[in-house]
């Protein structure tokens, strides 16, 4: 029996403080792996939540660059000429604000202008103070300038005895292509389309039209485009300049000299006429299409704006001029035009999607570049 006893007392549990320690120590131990957890996960949200911003911004900066690279391509230097009045008054006779567009679409060019540029800074116009940026190129996609519209016959052209038999109508109102000549569509599928820009060049200079309607090979340019570029009654910058006889070259002493766009009436023809089609682009902020995110807009003409990044919270242009002095400027300096910007400052802001639980704020991010333009103007470094 004793020998029973003994052995019982051997086989006793742990105490009831031994316990106590056990569970303790356990408790730290699933405390911290829960903690552990929980900052691995917040770690990951913040790390998610910069890379969609980061994607954000890059996709609509890849795009800005690819644009700002081929602005000029194919513009005269200068710009191209706009709709105005005489030019002893372009701005108080019959000159009419050329539109820009943007989110709103009530705002112009600026005034007075009577040249496009290929780009024209926007400081500060605009949602919240924000900048926009239009820009211009040649499109290459249908190629309506591989002859001029109107080459005479036996030059060789594939269209009627080897020219093309195109036509500007004198009104300013429409152009019939040669088939022959302008295939639409395209090999690579283009066709001209309802609100194209299209730039018409020849002696006299050159005059941009949009497309209002195409009933090919015919094609409109009807009053009331979204740019109020088609003002065929203008005697500037409309393809009323472009006609044979309508140039004033001697005028009555005494006048005041003129400029190349001084037009005495109608013409009766057109010389030579090459057409190319123009992309201008716009970009701008969005605050208003979807509620509570503000979107990165790139806009081609007048035709519906693209999104092309989400979440963004501001963007700004500073513009660096080829003398080298004039350098982040957000606007154009006295005494500089849009021709001579060489290089553009981009600096885009966004806002993650959500609050960071970790920091119970939004999270921001911004980044900055520099993209280098063709030369769109001569300057004279040793003048």
């Amino acid at each position: 029996m004793a020998m029973r006893l003994s052995r019982m007392k051997k086989q006793t549990g742990f105490t009831l403080i031994e316990f106590a320690v056990a569970m303790g120590v356990t408790a730290i131990a699933l405390a911290a792996t829960m903690l552990a957890f929980r900052n691995a996960t917040l770690v990951n949200q913040s790390v998610t939540l910069n890379e969609d911003m980061s994607d954000n911004i890059r996709a609509g900066l890849n795009l800005m660059q690819q644009d700002l690279i081929q602005t000029g391509t194919g513009i005269p230097t200068g710009g191209i000429s706009v709709p105005t009045g005489a030019p002893s008054g372009a701005c108080t006779s019959g000159f009419t604000n050329i539109k820009r567009p943007m989110l709103t679409g009530t705002t112009f060019f600026p005034h007075c202008n009577v040249a496009m540029p290929a780009i024209e800074p926007g400081s500060g116009i605009g949602v919240n103070g924000n900048d926009v940026i239009t820009l211009m190129y040649q499109d290459n996609s249908l190629n309506v300038s591989k002859y001029q519209i109107n080459q005479p016959a036996g030059t060789g052209a594939p269209g009627s005895g080897g020219g093309c038999a195109g036509s500007i109508s004198l009104t300013g109102s429409f152009a019939i292509f040669d088939p022959l000549c302008v295939v639409s569509p395209s090999p690579s599928g283009a066709t001209v389309n309802p609100g194209d820009v299209l730039m018409f060049s020849n002696t006299y200079g050159n005059a941009l039209v949009v497309v209002t309607s195409v009933s090919w090979p015919t094609v409109f340019f009807a009053a009331g485009d979204g740019f109020a570029l088609n003002q065929t009654g203008l005697p500037c910058g409309t393809l009323r300049q472009l006609q044979n006889g309508g140039q004033q070259v001697n005028p009555p002493a005494p006048a005041a000299p003129l400029t190349p766009c001084s037009v005495l009436a109608t013409g009766t023809s057109y010389p030579p006429t090459t057409v190319e089609r123009i992309t201008m682009v716009s970009y701008y902020l969005d605050n208003t299409t979807v509620p509570n995110h503000t979107q990165l807009i790139r806009r081609v003409n007048f035709n519906t704006g693209q999104t092309v990044g989400d979440t963004l919270q501001t963007l700004h242009f500073n513009y660096n001029y080829n003398d080298g002095i004039a350098t982040n400027q957000p606007s154009v300096p006295t005494g500089y035009n849009e021709s001579q910007i060489r290089s553009v400052n981009i600096s885009l802001g966004s806002q993650s999607d959500t609050v960071s639980t970790r920091t119970g704020q939004y999270m921001q991010s911004q980044i900055q570049t520099q993209v280098s333009l063709r030369s769109m103007a001569y300057f004279n470094n040793y003048h």
